[in-house]
């Protein structure tokens, strides 16, 4: 789908991987394309024919952009790795520079934005009976930013007493036990995954100050420990 933005003034792309959904956006003149859709295991096979498909649509190239967002994890670690190197593929063809971008704080950033909710707390599930947690707050330029650390824990490790908002992702539906007892903080049914059209506040607004980064420096942020990473049958 198409419509207006009020980023007008900066042409890019934004991709995330990282967990059982594919998403990218494209915004070129003010006018942005978007994918979204849920297809596990399948993220290297179709992530770029639909970049291209998205480029078509908008009758435009790699050439026109400002820079390229992705989404840098925490989620599966294969898919965060798809995220990150096929930016970093992308950059290298056309010397753009690269933002990374949380999936945790995507997730806080669409919160805001359907809900006008200003303190979010992101949850993804890790698997392996932990999750992966993030405090979000609202800051100056409307878009959310980190309280604390990203962390990666067992829900009954977590301690949420004094903190109200808003809690996405998929966590909270995976343990909603978590949040019984938290009579201030209101689970969200609609917002599960991390998607790519809430990446476009943090893109845009990191590109503008210059906190970009070149392709060869592009890093995941797996949070877990890879060397204590285990697949499970059946996951990415």
């Amino acid at each position: 789908m198409s419509k207006s933005n009020n980023k007008a003034d900066v042409n890019f792309l934004a991709l995330d991987a990282s967990t059982e959904a594919l998403s990218i956006v494209l915004s070129v003149d003010g006018v942005v394309f978007h994918h979204f859709e849920e297809c596990p295991q399948q993220h290297s096979q179709k992530i770029l024919p639909l970049i291209d498909s998205l480029l078509a649509k908008a009758n435009c190239s790699l050439k026109d952009l400002d820079v390229i967002g992705f989404g840098q994890g925490p989620g599966s670690f294969t898919g965060v790795r798809i995220s990150v190197a096929i930016a970093q593929g992308l950059a290298y063809a056309c010397k753009l520079p690269l933002v990374g971008v949380s999936t945790l704080q995507m997730m806080a950033q669409q919160a805001y934005e359907d809900t006008g909710e200003k303190v979010v707390l992101s949850a993804i599930d890790a698997r392996m009976g932990e999750i992966y947690f993030a405090h979000y707050a609202l800051d100056d330029n409307n878009v959310m930013k980190l309280v604390g650390e990203e962390q990666v824990l067992k829900p009954e490790q977590l301690s949420l007493d004094g903190l109200q908002g808003i809690a996405v992702g998929t966590g909270w539906q995976t343990y909603p036990e978590t949040l019984e007892n938290s009579m201030h903080i209101t689970r969200s049914s609609t917002i599960t995954l991390p998607d790519a059209l809430f990446m476009s506040a943090s893109t845009v607004n990191n590109f503008k100050i210059g906190n970009t980064v070149e392709a060869s420096q592009a890093q995941p942020k797996y949070v877990r420990d890879t060397v204590t990473w285990k697949k499970l049958p059946g996951r990415e």
